[in-house]
């Protein structure tokens, strides 16, 4: 723009912004990890998710414990969990004495940047225990080498107590111990079940090494076979194939549902994938095409495939500091190194070649499943093309999705795992909380009355049922998990009988057709409060019957007692409380002792003699 003299004007808000050396500055490296903690563990988080913040400070640490056993040094590790305190111990080299303050508390150092020692870790670039140390409230990091040991104390990454060398009759290794500050992570708590999951998983990537917890022991012989056996609940076409070579591990077999993956990089688990998972994906289908003499199409191969698969790559490159996704082209720097594409393939096209031709019946199995999945697909086509229609159609109506603004604005990966999608009923409770949320970060999906029960049905009714297609369409998981759109699904459904029943119906659903959203921990029921209690000097919400009473009693005599029926009862700026920092979420989790199958059809089926006895011997009554 131009003023009356044509001299061109500032843009706006220029006239009062500054920019000076006043504005440029230098952060010390516990500065800048406090400043920007996303940049080193990824989301926050409370401990509700097992992607939060304060599992990744625990996995820096046993990382470390974890190096030294694959070195060939030290085959225990000792982890317990007390008031969220958490200590590590292993038995291999220790720090060594000199260098144990360094390590801790000074940025750039570290033996992960020689190759030599540790060819094949998981952390190269020295941040993991800084993290650990700058994000925690207090901090022990005690090393014992050759009848020696040495101990630093920090609090917040500041030094408190540099301890001198002294003798120790404590075999070698190194001793850590923290409690992540609340500072950074508000309400948060450990939860036992998502740290037995991780130690579970280094068992089955380092068979031979024991890991405990509070005393409880985690050990695996067999590795990913004795994984894949833990976690499929249902029922697999053909025995699960096992196969090892030199710096790579599979197990897979085919069972009913869609693609399941458990993808490792130098004991890394790689919940996102990345250059190694692509690399078996296609080489399960070049190799099956090949065995059978036919182009199948790749979704009717790999339809079902439920895999794990482990590989140890030199210096290995991942795409963020929080490790989740591999973007390592090559197994070495070397010039002379395989890519990984190509050394899976040339794995499995001798490995997976040989097993299907020396189990005939196997072959015949997935054969069959092949050819199942390729009438399925041929006779959802025509269905898919018309729900994509109606999606496209509604989209641009917005009728039912309020987006949020981060997939137009910021696509990095530690951005997507901000957004949150509330799957919410009624016009009341919609428009609720879409006047309370972030629009930056969180989106609603507006349900239109009881979504179908769809125990039983088949894929098809994902297409021909509008809600179904609209909210498959909005995540964007038709093809795959890795879409995902939004990292956290929530429902948000009223606290009455119709609430829950609605949230059983979604929760069927996504166990139906899309168990990986609820496995992979994106799934979880927002906890809203029941009760209003008040005077005129202080107001408390209150989320259970116990609550409401404490709350009567601290206000004193004859409060003010409002009970909440509905979401759509509470005002928006009130329920911007509820959706905020101090969200309240209980994660959807899958008992894995127990069949999804089996669940669904005792809950959900048409067994309703037999549900009625549950509720009738299990009924609690409240008083009011």
């Amino acid at each position: 723009m131009k003023s009356e003299d044509g001299q061109t004007k500032p843009k706006m808000g220029a006239a009062n912004s500054t920019y000076t050396e006043a504005n440029v500055k230098t952060l010390d490296w516990k500065e800048h990890i406090r400043l920007r903690p996303g940049m080193y563990i990824g989301r926050l988080g409370d401990g509700t998710s097992k992607d939060d913040g304060i599992y990744l400070l625990l996995k820096e640490v046993v990382d470390n414990a974890v190096d030294e056993f694959i070195m060939g040094f030290g085959r225990e590790v000792r982890i317990t969990l007390a008031d969220d305190v958490i200590t590590v111990r292993d038995f291999g080299r220790g720090i060594p004495l000199g260098k144990v303050l360094d390590c801790a508390a000074k940025d750039n150092t570290g033996a992960k940047y020689d190759s030599e020692a540790f060819k094949k870790s998981v952390g190269l670039n020295g941040v993991g225990l800084k993290a650990v140390n700058a994000l925690s409230e207090d901090c022990l990091v005690q090393a014992y080498r050759d009848g020696e040991t040495k101990a630093v104390q920090f609090c917040r990454g500041n030094t408190v107590k540099d301890h001198p060398i002294a003798k120790s009759k404590e075999k070698n290794g190194t001793f850590v111990q923290f409690k992540p500050d609340q500072q950074i992570f508000p309400r948060y708590h450990f939860s036992q079940e998502y740290i037995e999951e991780m130690l579970w998983n280094y068992a089955y990537l380092n068979p031979g090494m024991a890991l405990t917890l509070n005393g409880k022991e985690f050990k695996s012989e067999k590795g990913l076979l004795d994984l894949l056996s833990h976690n499929i609940s249902g029922e697999v076409l053909y025995p699960i194939v096992h196969l090892r070579g030199p710096d790579i591990e599979v197990a897979f077999s085919h069972g009913s549902n869609g693609e399941e993956y458990y993808a490792f990089v130098n004991g890394q688990h790689t919940t996102q994938g990345g250059t190694h998972l692509n690399a078996f994906r296609e080489a399960v289908v070049r190799v099956v095409r090949e065995f059978y003499k036919k182009e199948y199409d790749a979704s009717d191969v790999r339809t079902g495939l439920i895999a794990a698969i482990s590989i140890r790559v030199q210096e290995p490159v991942f795409e963020s500091q929080t490790k989740t996704k591999l973007g390592s082209s090559a197994m070495a720097p070397q010039a002379s190194a395989p890519t990984v594409r190509q050394f899976i393939h040339d794995f499995l096209k001798k490995e997976l070649d040989d097993f299907l031709h020396k189990n005939p019946d196997a072959a015949d199995r997935l054969l069959k499943k092949i050819l199942q999945s390729e009438r399925e697909r041929k006779e959802l086509s025509g269905i898919k093309e018309l729900a994509r229609e109606r999606a496209k159609k509604a989209n641009l109506h917005n009728s039912k999705l309020r987006d949020c603004r981060i997939h137009y604005v910021d696509a990095r990966e530690e951005r997507r795992c901000e957004t949150t999608l509330f799957i919410t009923e009624g016009d009341s409770a919609s428009g609720s909380i879409t006047k309370s949320r972030d629009p930056n970060t969180q989106a609603v999906f507006s349900l239109k009355g009881k979504p179908l029960n769809t125990f039983g049905l088949t894929r098809r009714v994902v297409y021909e049922n509008e809600e179904f297609n609209l909210l498959q369409n909005a995540l964007d998981i038709e093809d795959s998990l890795d879409n995902l759109r939004y990292h956290n699904i929530v429902l948000a459904t009223d606290a009455d009988v119709d609430g829950c029943h609605i949230r059983l119906l979604l929760i069927t659903f996504f166990l139906q057709f899309f168990p990986e959203v609820i496995k992979r921990g994106h799934l979880s029921v927002l906890q809203t409060p029941l009760f209003r209690v008040r005077n005129k000097k202080e107001t408390s919400y209150c989320y259970t019957e116990d609550d409401r009473a404490k709350a009567i009693s601290r206000l004193g005599p004859n409060p003010e007692i409002t009970r909440f029926k509905g979401l759509g009862e509470i005002s928006p700026d009130e329920f911007r409380q509820f959706i905020g920092k101090n969200i309240r979420l209980t994660p959807v989790r899958l008992d894995k002792e127990g069949s999804v199958a089996d669940t669904l059809a005792f809950y959900m089926g048409k067994n309703t003699s037999d549900r009625l006895d549950f509720i009738v011997n299990n009924l609690r009554t409240v008083e009011v």
